[in-house]
């Protein structure tokens, strides 16, 4: 027992940090860093690439600094690594990139023996070099690992697509490479997914039957069938950008309290995964709006581009942010009346501007309010102190209430005489607008409110 001991502990394990020992990939994850600071680096880093992956990753690792503490680890498979460690096990962390992050991993794990770094040469060049064949086990990726595992005496699959000993290959030498154990994958929930896409976000996309039902036209089968495929496709639209949004903000949402728990922000979906659905949500959703009216698609493309600015700069700008949140909103509607051929009246769009701008007040109140105390470094990037609640408050509360106006302003016009024919009863709406707003604030001021005020609507 004790020789197979010291036998098992005199050959060296060699981990691949990414997708093994993080949940992550790392220079990705740099790179949308970088993209954060400016967009326009998606221009340049193609010609970077040209250059090799070595000069690509040199020129992103001497621009950005990874906040390590905060990446996903894999902590199950940590524990296992320590566990090893005890034992007298060497362990090393084997890299083909810059060993700029991956030493700094080493040194925040604290128990790894070395670092290795093989750039352009290969991870198996390097290894079989270092301790030749079968002469190191090795722990990693399946996919992207596979023909070291050939080489290797024990292998340990983390995250495998599929079963490891079905998926291995002999090597050249005709022997198999033992699986010692398997850490299975952590993302296999299609929940996960459709959570990224925030599914319940689409609630707000049924703006665009607004026109259709002031306009007493719901039950008119043709018109509610365009309006539905302009529900999806600004459905679509904007969870390409929910997905973009997230990406760039993975650093930032791991130091809040609630969304680090996001998807990407938990390694619980592939990055690549996220990349991949944002183009291709972003295609079927203008694809299918090549079947609705020109002035659809121009309003979607507005909505798209107007979108992209706010995760982009927008959001950082004090009161901007809110009232790109509010235009966002009432595009919705616009673009609801464009499907069906329907003029907006003035007082729908007057009562969509002061309403929204009230529900973007609170998503921004909720926020700071639930960043007071210890958590107020992370209001860092949105341009607000907790010394504006009672001014955002003051704000939105009198938004709403002057939604309220303009619905009682509405009510007693002649316009309406013409579309009911007991208006007075459409009187019972302005309390009813009136307790929901006032109830929302209150609630919001006593901390009650999720940040999303759509949640909280329904």
């Amino acid at each position: 027992m004790n020789k197979n001991n010291n036998l098992e502990n005199s050959v060296p394990l060699c981990v691949d940090p990414d997708g093994t020992l993080v949940k992550t990939n790392i220079l990705t994850e740099a790179f949308l860093i970088l993209l954060r600071r400016n967009i326009l680096f998606v221009f340049i880093a193609p010609l970077w690439l040209l250059k090799g992956k070595s000069y690509f990753t040199q020129q992103i690792t001497n621009r950005v600094d990874l906040d390590i503490h905060s990446l996903p680890y894999n902590r199950k498979f940590i524990g296992y690594l320590q566990e090893q460690h005890e034992e007298g096990r060497c362990l090393i962390l084997i890299t083909n990139l810059n060993d700029k992050y991956t030493r700094q991993i080493a040194e925040y794990i604290g128990f790894f023996d070395y670092v290795l770094t093989s750039n352009d040469h290969g991870k198996l060049k390097q290894l079989k070099d270092s301790f030749g064949i079968k002469g190191f086990d090795y722990a990693g990726n399946l996919r992207n690992d596979l023909e070291i595992w050939q080489h290797a005496r024990q292998v340990i699959p983390v995250n495998p697509k599929s079963s490891a000993k079905s998926t291995i290959r002999p090597p050249p030498e005709k022997t198999t490479s033992i699986i010692k154990q398997i850490f299975h994958r952590w993302y296999r929930d299609i929940k996960v997914y459709l959570h990224a896409l925030r599914i319940h976000q689409w609630l707000k996309n049924l703006l665009v039957f607004v026109p259709l039902i002031t306009a007493h036209q719901l039950t008119n089968i043709p018109l509610f069938l365009q309006t539905t495929i302009g529900f999806f496709a600004f459905s679509l639209c904007a969870s390409s950008v929910y997905l973009l949004n997230d990406l760039l903000d993975l650093s930032v949402d791991r130091k809040h309290p609630r969304k680090r728990y996001r998807p990407f922000a938990a390694g619980t979906i592939p990055i690549k995964h996220g990349m991949l659905l944002i183009p291709a949500l972003l295609l079927a959703s203008f694809g299918i709006a090549l079947s609705l009216p020109g002035k659809f698609l121009a309003i979607l493309g507005t909505y798209y581009v107007l979108t992209l600015a706010y995760s982009l700069w927008l959001k950082k700008k004090m009161l901007v942010d809110v009232l790109a949140l509010t235009a966002l909103y009432t595009l919705r509607i616009l673009a609801g009346s464009s499907t069906v051929f329907i003029v907006s009246s003035f007082w729908l769009l007057a009562f969509s501007l002061f309403i929204f701008l009230s529900l973007a007040m609170i998503k921004r109140y909720s926020e700071l309010i639930g960043l007071r105390g210890p958590f107020e470094k992370f209001i860092k990037g949105r341009n607000y102190h907790i010394s504006d609640l009672s001014t955002l408050k003051g704000l939105g509360i009198s938004s709403g209430h002057m939604a309220v106006l303009v619905l009682a302003l509405y009510i007693n016009s002649e316009d309406i005489r013409v579309m009911y024919t007991h208006p007075t009863m459409i009187w019972l709406l302005c309390p009813l607008v009136l307790y929901w707003i006032s109830r929302i604030w209150l609630l919001a001021g006593r901390g009650k409110l999720h940040d999303d005020p759509i949640i909280m609507t329904l």
